[in-house]
């Protein structure tokens, strides 16, 4: 199949990880899985079993999320409460797709924004919606229906990595957003110290991710898609667990430094649409 990034057919690197093959794309470096999965097969993962994964330890992925999203600019606090704050300022909204269980779209709506989630899983978009009164729309982002420009921030953690079409996912994010708005994505690294050390072993090298991008290939697909990357930052280094212990707290921050954590965080907002380096390079040949 040809890379969704640059369009390149060949590949020159291959993981086999848990019965699927990755391969890197020779000209841009996108990892992908190759082949895919269908929609269907997709979907029909996240199921019963998916969510009593996912609520074993929400709380501390909520918590881990927002530190996350605060360094990149993102606090649920900097919203005015109800409908509108002091000096009737509009109440802000945000729009978290691949929401889960909705613990942390929960937070958003704790601190008064306007919150609206989309999630795959059926199980899941009910549990939001029992369990933290969320307004959540079962299905995918391209189905969901969202009404355009009517979002401060769209934000997808741990959720571009399980698409089979991330272009057709960012363009409906650019087409929700307000012109001010902002977009939020958390993915791993694929070029962080972690991935390079444990290679087909790495622990996002799983059957459930699609995609896996590096600070190169995911801020390239983002501009292609008419989005400017404002910040990009990375955490995790040593992996948990791996012995000698004493090593995960100065391998961890020296990764951090150095832009090779194992997962990334990127704030983008709307720009104009951009041919990635490669492809420009390519035609004044």
């Amino acid at each position: 199949m040809p890379c969704p990034l640059c369009g390149s057919s060949a590949a020159r690197a291959a993981w086999r990880a848990q019965g699927v093959v990755f391969v890197r794309c020779a000209s841009c470096g996108l990892w992908r899985q190759d082949p895919q999965p269908v929609a269907e097969a997709i979907a029909a993962r996240y199921g019963d079993e998916y969510l009593a994964y996912e609520t074993e330890r929400h709380m501390d992925y909520r918590a881990i999320s927002l530190l996350s999203l605060a360094e990149a600019g993102l606090r649920p606090e900097a919203a005015p409460p109800g409908d509108a704050g002091p000096g009737g300022e509009r109440r802000r909204s945000v729009l978290e797709i691949g929401c889960a269980t909705g613990a942390l779209l929960s937070a958003f709506a704790e601190a008064g924004w306007k919150a609206t989630g989309v999630e795959i899983g059926e199980s899941m978009a009910e549990y939001a919606r029992t369990r933290f009164g969320l307004d959540v729309v079962t299905g995918t982002l391209e189905t969901a229906g969202v009404e355009g420009g009517s979002f401060d921030a769209v934000v997808a953690t741990h959720l571009i990595e399980h698409l089979n079409e991330p272009r057709s996912f960012l363009r409906e994010a650019r087409r929700a957003l307000r012109p001010d708005g902002k977009l939020f994505l958390v993915t791993p690294n694929s070029d962080g110290f972690q991935a390079r050390l444990m290679g087909s072993r790495w622990r996002s090298a799983i059957r459930d991710h699609l995609y896996l991008f590096s600070a190169r290939t995911l801020p390239a697909l983002l501009a292609s898609e008419g989005f400017d990357v404002e910040y990009l930052g990375t955490w995790g280094g040593w992996p948990a667990g791996m012995r000698p212990a004493w090593l995960k707290r100065p391998i961890d921050a020296a990764a951090k430094s150095l832009g090779l954590g194992d997962v990334m965080i990127l704030r983008a907002s709307l720009g104009a649409r951009k041919e990635p380096v490669w492809k420009r390079t390519a035609s004044k040949r």
